[in-house]
């Protein structure tokens, strides 16, 4: 006979006193560490434990007892459900204080290595409306909230789009508005949805791998111009004219869309790198400008979702390399040439290093585009195309960026970089827990000259940092601190 799983118990009249990882809160009852989600420092509330482990547990409020005085108003009507921006209910200038901190706690709890003065953070101008890009899913399965549950409620339309819940990967939470970039996006992917709903338009089921509609995805740019790529997953002979039914009725309605595509997607995953990409109507791409510069951006294409942001960042990464017109420069994970191009009239010479074919491809178009003619590209796996005779054919870099994926750095990357031993690395990272991680083993050659947290992301716990290491070579130390 099973036993029965003793009921956890409710907390009551609890503190949060402080902000931890992933847009959680944390709080402390009788020396057990309790992980909360959607409250703030300051706020007192009773809690339901939820899951419990030796040395902590995870909780969510049942009860506000008060309300604490650095709260805010969240700006979104799904703040609660949606776990996309957890942070909303803090001031701004409270948010990039937590965010500093992260990268400060990262790297000195990680990495263990010396550090300078951290500089402080740079925020957003923007803090709504700033993303340039969103995917939403597409599903049969249609989450409902814990009062909608509770109150029997039914809909006679359980199809969503929206995002997935984390705790039932297969259901979608429908968004209607969401804040994070314009609100045009927000009327396309509605006018989707209704006209889905509107002509019968089955939605993907993911675990039983069915269902036409499964996923949109919406970019837009400081040119002006918008794309739309819509995942399908075909099934019978009349399911593509269904789909291009749906595309002509967006075309038609949103004359603003210059690049508008549809994938065939009939894997388990909404993955569409190694998918075919059609082109329904206009362009396969999209353009951005920074500075004096004009970039190609295609539906496969990495570019950072903060233009305006990415802006900064960059010049933080190209003040860092300190370039002086005479290096030979290596750009790491370049996405489309980025930083490759931003950086490559201030060098002699820039390679940039890429996984995604098309998106080298974008990077060799925009040197074309901009002029540029100092840049090399190559495609392939960081680790097997970064090699000690690949460094011999191409040459030994002066100054290395490095802006790798969340992930961070293969330890292979890094045993070539330390091989390498350029004079100055640039490392752009958007996780500073993998950065820490790297620091560390860079350590034993490098010595950390500068941090600088960069706040790309508002009102999520997600912070860029750019840090600049250096030989750890007396006079080259001396002339950059």
């Amino acid at each position: 006979m099973a036993r029965k799983k003793k009921p956890l118990p409710i907390l009551e009249n609890v503190t949060i006193t402080d902000c931890a990882a992933e847009g959680k809160c944390i709080a402390r009852v009788n020396d057990m560490v309790v992980f909360v989600p959607f409250v703030v420092p300051g706020d007192v509330v009773d809690l339901q434990v939820r899951k419990k482990k030796h040395s902590y547990c995870e909780a969510e409020v049942i009860r506000f007892i008060s309300k604490s005085e650095v709260r805010s108003e969240p700006l979104c009507p799904h703040f609660g459900f949606c776990g996309g921006c957890k942070w909303q209910i803090l001031p701004y200038e409270e948010q990039l204080r937590m965010k500093h901190r992260q990268v400060f706690d990262q790297l000195t709890r990680i990495g263990k290595v010396a550090l300078p003065e951290f500089r402080p953070i740079l925020g957003s101008a923007h803090t709504v409306a700033y993303r340039n890009k969103m995917e939403f899913a597409c599903s049969n399965k249609r989450w409902l909230t814990p009062t909608e549950i509770a109150s029997g409620v039914t809909y006679d339309q359980m199809n969503a789009i929206g995002l997935h819940i984390t705790s039932a990967f297969d259901k979608v939470f429908p968004i209607d508005d969401c804040k994070l970039m314009d609100p045009l996006h927000n009327e396309i992917r509605n006018a989707i949805r209704d006209y889905a709903y509107e002509t019968g338009m089955t939605f993907f089921d993911l675990r039983q791998q069915h269902g036409l509609l499964r996923d949109v995805m919406i970019r837009n740019s400081n040119t002006g111009e918008w794309m739309v790529l819509v995942q399908f997953h075909f099934e019978t002979p009349d399911d593509k004219s269904t789909a291009e039914s749906l595309l002509s009725h967006i075309a038609e309605r949103f004359p603003q869309i210059t690049s508008l595509l549809y994938v065939d997607n009939q894997k388990c995953n909404d993955t569409f790198g190694d998918l075919e990409v059609v082109v329904f109507r206009g362009n396969d791409h999209i353009f951005e400008t920074m500075e004096e510069l004009r970039f190609k951006v295609g539906p496969k294409s990495f570019y950072q979702t903060n233009t305006d942001q990415a802006f900064i960042l960059y010049k933080v990464a190209r003040d860092f390399a300190a370039l002086t017109g005479k290096e030979l420069v290596y750009d790491l994970y370049t996405g489309t040439g980025t930083i490759a191009n931003f950086v490559a009239r201030h060098a002699q010479h820039v390679i940039g290093i890429e996984y995604v074919p098309e998106a080298i491809e974008d990077a060799k178009v925009n040197s074309r585009l901009n002029g540029i003619d100092n840049t090399t590209f190559f495609a392939g796996d960081m680790k097997d195309i970064l090699t000690d005779e690949f460094i011999t054919k191409h040459g030994r870099p002066d100054v290395i960026i490095t802006d790798p994926p969340r992930a961070g750095m293969h330890p292979d990357v890094v045993a070539t970089i330390l091989r390498t031993h350029p004079h100055r690395i640039v490392y752009v990272s958007c996780n500073p827990a993998t950065q820490a991680r790297d620091l560390a083993l860079l350590d034993c050659d490098y010595q950390v000259a500068a941090v600088q947290p960069v706040d790309m992301f508002p009102h999520t716990p997600h912070v860029e940092n750019v840090v600049q290491l250096v030989e750890r070579s007396p006079k080259i130390l001396s002339e950059l601190l």
